[in-house]
C-alpha cells in the first residue's frame, strides 16, 4: 500500500483557503481533509464531525494529556486540536490528508512528519485582503485593522513552506494546487510502491 501524502495549509484569514481546499477534495479523489477538535461552542449552520469534533475543555485536555494530537493550539481561548490516530490511519491507507492549520501548527507537524508538504496561500495585496475581510459584513472597522495587522504578521511565515500559492484568480490558485498534489503522487518513490507488480513484469 503507498503511503498518503500529509499537507500543512496555511493562510491568513480572508486568503481563501478554506474555499480552495474543499474546492480540491470536492474535484480530487483521494484525498481528506482533517477534522480538528475544538472546545468551542458549535456554530449555527456547523455539524458535528463535519466542520469539527466539538468536545469539551476537560475531554480536550484529558486527550492532549495521553499525546492524542498531531497538534494543538489555543485560539481566543478556545483549544483546537488534530487527531493524530486519524491522520496516521489515513496516511496508512494510501490517502492524502491536508491539514487547515497556521504557521505554529505547520511547525509542530513538521517536528512529527518531517515528508509533511507545507503550502502558504496568500492574497493578491493588501487591499484585496482587507476588500475580503470587510465583504462578509460581520465586523466593525477597528477588527477589521485588527485582523489586517494578524494577516500580516501570518504572512511572514510564508517562507516556511515548500510551496506558495497566491490566490489571484480562484480557478488559477486550484488548478496550481490540484497540479501540487497530483504532482507529489507522481514521484518516483510512490510510483514505484504503487506499480510494484508492473515495474516487476517489465523488467523481469
Amino acid at each position: 500500500m503507498t503511503r498518503g501524502n500529509l499537507y500543512t495549509v496555511s493562510a491568513p484569514s480572508g486568503a481563501g483557503k478554506t474555499s480552495l481546499v474543499q474546492a480540491l477534495v470536492d474535484s480530487t479523489p483521494g484525498i481528506r481533509v482533517s477534522v480538528s477538535h475544538t472546545t468551542r461552542a458549535m456554530r449555527p449552520g456547523e455539524v458535528e464531525g463535519v466542520n469539527y469534533h466539538f468536545v469539551s475543555q476537560d475531554t480536550f485536555m484529558e486527550m492532549l494529556g495521553e499525546a492524542q494530537f498531531l497538534e494543538h493550539a489555543r485560539v481566543f481561548n478556545n483549544l483546537y486540536g488534530t487527531s493524530k490516530v486519524w491522520v496516521e490511519a489515513q496516511l496508512a491507507a494510501g490517502t492524502d490528508v491536508i491539514l487547515e492549520i497556521d504557521w505554529q501548527g505547520a511547525q509542530q507537524v513538521r517536528k512529527l512528519f518531517e515528508d509533511a508538504i507545507g503550502l502558504f496561500i496568500l492574497p493578491p495585496s493588501r487591499d484585496a485582503l482587507r476588500a475580503r475581510l470587510t465583504g462578509r459584513g460581520q465586523d466593525s472597522e477597528d477588527i477589521i485593522d485588527g485582523r489586517m495587522q494578524e494577516a500580516i504578521n501570518e504572512m511572514t511565515h510564508y517562507v516556511e513552506a515548500d510551496y506558495l500559492i497566491i490566490n489571484d484568480d480562484f480557478d488559477t490558485a486550484l488548478q496550481e494546487f490540484r497540479s501540487l498534489v497530483i504532482s507529489q503522487r507522481l514521484t518516483q518513490l510512490h510510483q514505484s510502491s504503487r506499480h510494484a507488480q508492473l515495474l516487476q513484469e517489465l523488467l523481469s
